[in-house]
């Protein structure tokens, strides 16, 4: 078409629809949810792709993104609410503040997210989290960029680089990799990695963008407790990680014991993370509430109202499920990441390519590394010597580069903390790209000596 290849139009077409689709928002103010149903209708109907297939691709990635996100979102945020309502948030934030200090609370957030991250997906590490980033901002009176985005990049690097995340450990599969390396190299990695990306980025930043929190999460979220009695921080921290210890259980048993195994087949339905996350939930039910003296009517409300302010956030998210989805129908992932292997270079580079590449197509950290290792894994075969543990940390490295508008991580950033489209690229999404390229760079590192 127009006397190019059709992978040069397919390349073409996606950035004219991402270009048309950040203007939709940023200059005639369409509502987000609204601009990427339009974004990912333009995209299928120019790609090529068969009319009776736009749809059922847009509805797939919807649902195919709340069938998890949504029950996460909802189960996380009612149990954000119990937490901040019963006071336990406060006293977690009292105690960090207490340990660290005001003027270096950003390290204890980052540290706590990298801790609480390594068993959880990034959404449910978020919406547990994201309750102390209000209230240590209220209390402190510190900038919320500076403290939110040293949270995010504990979570995001533990995300991308360590396994039991379905990313890395499917990529450990592929490559034929040693789970126990695997974790080992991802914790060297990530974690001055997260401190480079996390507090330094977030202290610099925050200058330019202190944050301007939407004051209906911080009444949600972030309020004073009534309660004179706030629950022990032990009680708090047992709740909260209650789904961390769910997961690590569920993790431990599918390494020690045969699949099949009845054992087995129960805790990989207990530790599931909706199952984990309901039974934290149904736990704060009586640590932040009846313990706390609150009614069960008044639980009910308070359940009842935590959903309201998530509406708007899970929509966009869905939709930016559905924009996603189009890409990877339409061709646009597979045509990069096949131009990125014809490259002659490191394949250690490779791998981190190919995954960047196609991170920024389809907007998917999980699908990156997935797909970027089936991409490579052929290639690896013809190069004898690769650590293929250090490849599949530089697959997951390049999985997290420049989140954009077709991710569901930059529409839940963006709405949580208020930002408009601009001031979330210069924050969240650099803070992102930072991590990949410093990632690389260790990891690259790190081959000289393993």
């Amino acid at each position: 078409m127009f006397g190019m290849s059709h992978e040069s139009y397919l390349l073409l077409d996606a950035v004219v629809t991402i270009i048309g689709l950040i203007v939709l928002i940023t200059r005639f103010k369409v509502h987000p949810f609204i601009a990427l149903i339009i974004a990912a209708g333009f995209l299928g109907l120019t790609s090529g792709m068969p009319v009776d297939k736009i749809i059922k691709a847009f509805q797939d990635g919807f649902g195919g993104v709340l069938g998890f996100v949504g029950i996460i979102l909802a189960l996380g945020t009612m149990l954000g609410k119990m937490m901040a309502e019963s006071g336990g948030a406060d006293q977690i934030a009292q105690t960090l503040i207490r340990a660290f200090g005001k003027e270096k609370v950003q390290w204890a957030m980052m540290f706590a997210a990298f801790l609480v991250g390594i068993p959880l997906f990034f959404e449910i590490g978020f919406v547990l989290l994201i309750p102390l980033v209000f209230i240590v901002a209220r209390r402190t009176g510190v900038s919320l960029i500076k403290i939110g985005i040293p949270l995010l990049a504990g979570l995001s690097a533990v995300h991308g680089l360590v396994p039991p995340h379905p990313g890395p450990l499917l990529a450990i599969g592929v490559f034929g990799a040693d789970i126990g390396k695997t974790i080992l190299y991802g914790l060297i990695v990530a974690l001055p990695t997260a401190i480079i990306a996390g507090p330094i980025f977030g202290t610099f930043i925050a200058k330019y963008i202190p944050g301007n929190p939407s004051q209906e999460l911080v009444d949600q979220l972030a309020r004073e407790s009534e309660h004179k009695t706030l629950p022990s921080f032990s009680i708090t921290l047992i709740t909260v990680l209650l789904p961390v210890f769910l997961m690590l259980l569920k993790t431990f048993a599918d390494i020690a014991l045969a699949e099949g195994h009845v054992v087995r087949n129960w805790m990989d339905m207990i530790g599931h993370p909706i199952s984990a996350l309901l039974l934290a939930l149904l736990l704060s039910l009586y640590t932040f509430g009846h313990r706390q003296g609150i009614h069960s009517k008044q639980i009910l409300k308070l359940l009842d109202a935590s959903l309201a302010p998530t509406a708007a956030i899970i929509l966009i998210i869905g939709a930016g499920g559905g924009f996603k989805q189009m890409l990877v129908t339409s061709g646009v992932g597979d045509v990069i990441g096949h131009m990125a292997v014809n490259a002659q270079i490191n394949p250690i580079l490779l791998a981190w390519l190919v995954a960047a590449v196609i991170r920024v197509a389809t907007g998917s950290a999980t699908v990156a590394t997935i797909t970027g290792a089936g991409i490579v894994v052929p290639v690896v075969g013809m190069i004898p010597g690769v650590n293929r543990e250090l490849l599949v940390l530089a697959t997951g490295a390049g999985s997290l580069i420049l989140s954009h508008v077709n991710d569901a991580g930059f529409w839940l950033v963006k709405q949580y903390f208020n930002m408009t489209v601009a001031e979330t690229f210069k924050t969240w999404t650099a803070m992102e790209t930072i991590l990949s390229v410093v990632a690389l760079i260790f990891i690259m590192l790190l081959s000289l000596v393993v």
